[in-house]
């Protein structure tokens, strides 16, 4: 679990309405691990964070570390937006909504760094790296070594 007070948290990352469901998912952000839920009674991951296991309804749910390792699933390209640290409009910026390997639907979405338009597609492999934004730690993705 990470080494970060709820306070701490409040503080590192403003724009986020902090709960104690999330606050162990943003708390490994600031570990560099992407802590998603896992159920203790069934297996069963999800995403975004809940309380309740949505497959057996077990209230036993875990942050638990993800591999990373997944296929963009759906893919957009933003050419406008609010202002964001370290996203430039001024070229298509990628979103992809990412299936990670550990089971079938389990999908987290951010960005792809290091891609041009044309050179990413639903159904290229990805990797989680991590990049930075506002001072903090953010998990993106980038296309896997068998993919570049």
């Amino acid at each position: 679990m990470p080494a970060v007070t709820d306070e701490e948290l409040v503080e590192r990352f403003p724009d986020v309405v902090i709960t104690d469901d999330n606050k162990a998912f943003y708390g490994g952000w600031t570990d560099q691990e992407l802590l998603l839920n896992r159920c203790a009674d069934c297996g069963t991951w999800h995403h975004p964070p809940q309380p309740i296991c949505p497959e057996c309804w077990s209230s036993r749910v875990e942050p638990t570390p993800v591999s990373g390792h997944g296929t963009v699933h759906l893919l957009i390209w933003l050419r406008q937006g609010p202002p964001a640290d370290g996203v430039d409009y001024s070229t298509p910026h990628p979103v992809a909504t990412v299936e990670l390997v550990e089971q079938p639907g389990l999908r987290f979405t951010s960005t792809v760094t290091g891609v041009a338009p044309g050179e990413l597609a639903i159904g290229d492999t990805v990797e989680l790296t991590w990049t930075e934004r506002n001072g903090e730690p953010y998990p993106v993705f980038v296309r896997s070594a068998a993919q570049r």
